[in-house]
């Protein structure tokens, strides 16, 4: 029997928590085994980068961006909060809805690409009409976002098996029966814009899961710890996206000027005729899974950014109610990309880049290094409790790492000066993960946290028995 998911925005109590740390390898890895993950394996190659390089580049990328995202996996199973919750003690009751929005547009722009890349791939593989499959390929993520978390973990598990099969095959059959061009497997120079452009969309790509990562792992016991939680993460997230990014790299390199979905076509097809449709067709059913994950934390931080607003009761309604305005708004963006797939996830990747790494840093310094874990969840809920409404410390780290971000970032719509000075170069993701989690754990050098901590176990006592069946 599916258990129809009707939880939003709260906690989940400890009778309630079920599953196991490796359950996660299985969504990170299935989720990242699609279609907008290729893509996003193509920008180096479209800015001239051989393959070597951009492999390089691919490799390099999704271990750092995985680093980060899979330290904010591992505080779900800690608090029993989402991800966006999660902020509010690092930036305020109504200061968390900045990073909230952030999460809003990514969760949208990502759903609005994959809808557009599904029209197409559904369009080359059965001919039907590029816009109606799309439609028809939102909706049915939506369905599978109301029924929620059990249905999900289910599906990605089994897929993910076919998956790491019709992968292997390919990758198997690329080595034997794929040639490159003369010269391709040569060590040109290092294309330094190209390479660190691909490198970073990579970072960005793998980072943006951080917003909803505890979505999934709040549901764990508390006993499994933080390791467990990490590298089953890590492990999933990196393989995933990592091989699909190469395989995405390689299928354009073979065949540049073809579209994503016409490289991959092409290069399934060269190893066996009709593995290309196979091949695009299991990675459809992973754009679909990846787009319910988007769907299903967009109600979330929809509903919690309402919640901040005004007190909100988690209900059904509600939830299928916020699916459906996200539904629309994303369907509204999936007309306007039309067919510009690798253009147009590489501007989002670069401006998503500058949102994201202030946040991150700021979260996981918290977490870590500044509270270390104690927090308190009836507090978290309360609007002029012990974290405040505004938060001047993470508010201010935030915007400075953003500021100091700036002169190096190299976006369709900015270029920093510094960016311009190394000839289009990004840099700017590391000097905001300095700034932003330098400046906010410098601001508690002196701050006593000691009497926070105790207010905290006082506040939640007995907490997990109210809220148990």
């Amino acid at each position: 029997m599916i258990r129809i998911e009707t939880r939003s925005i709260d906690y989940i109590p400890a009778a309630e928590r079920h599953g196991q740390p490796w359950h996660l390898w299985s969504v990170w890895f299935t989720s990242g085994t699609q279609l907008a993950t290729a893509a996003t394996g193509v920008i180096g190659a479209a800015l001239g980068a051989d393959f070597l390089w951009t492999g390089i580049a691919i490799l390099a990328g999704c271990a750092l961006g995985t680093f980060f995202m899979a330290f904010h996996a591992a505080q779900g199973p800690q608090l029993g909060l989402p991800q966006m919750i999660q902020s509010r003690p690092q930036f305020g009751y109504l200061g968390a809805l900045l990073v909230w929005v952030i999460a809003l547009i990514s969760y949208i722009g990502y759903n609005a690409f994959n809808e557009a890349l599904a029209g197409d791939t559904a369009h080359r593989l059965a001919g039907v009409q590029a816009g109606i499959a799309g439609s028809a390929f939102t909706v049915i993520a939506l369905a599978i976002s109301v029924i929620g978390y059990d249905l999900i973990h289910t599906a990605q598990r089994w897929l993910s098996y076919l998956l790491i099969v019709v992968l292997s095959i390919f990758t198997v059959g690329a080595c034997v029966h794929l040639r490159f061009a003369a010269g391709e497997w040569n060590w040109a120079p290092l294309p330094r814009v190209a390479f660190l452009t691909q490198f970073f969309a990579a970072a960005a790509y793998q980072l943006s899961g951080a917003f909803y990562v505890s979505d999934y792992s709040r549901y764990l016991p508390r006993t499994v710890g933080i390791r467990a939680p990490f590298c089953w993460t890590y492990a999933g997230a990196f393989m995933g996206s990592a091989w699909t990014m190469l395989i995405g790299a390689l299928a354009v390199s073979l065949h540049p000027g073809f579209s994503i979905t016409g490289a991959l076509q092409a290069a399934g097809d060269a190893i066996a005729p009709g593995y290309g449709n196979l091949l695009l067709g299991v990675s459809l059913v992973g754009l679909l899974t990846m787009a319910s994950l988007n769907f299903y934390g967009a109600s979330l931080t929809a509903l919690s950014v309402l919640d901040s607003v005004t007190p909100l009761r988690a209900t059904r309604t509600a939830r299928i109610t916020s699916l459906l305005l996200v539904g629309v708004v994303t369907h509204a963006l999936a007309h306007l990309i039309g067919g510009r797939f690798v253009q147009g996830i590489s501007g989002l990747l670069a401006i998503l880049l500058l949102l994201f790494t202030p946040w991150t840093a700021v979260n996981l310094v918290d977490f870590y290094l500044v509270r270390k874990s104690h927090y308190s969840i009836r507090e978290i809920f309360n609007p002029r409790g012990l974290y405040g409404r505004w938060n001047r410390r993470g508010l201010c780290a935030y915007s400075i790492g953003f500021a100091a971000m700036l002169p190096f970032a190299n976006t369709q719509v900015f270029q920093g000066p510094i960016a311009r000075l190394m000839h289009g170069t990004d840099l700017s993701m590391p000097v905001g993960l300095a700034v932003a989690g330098g400046i906010y754990l410098w601001s508690h050098r002196r701050f006593d946290l000691a009497r926070e901590w105790a207010h905290a176990l006082r506040a939640d006592h007995g907490l997990d028995e109210e809220l148990s069946p």
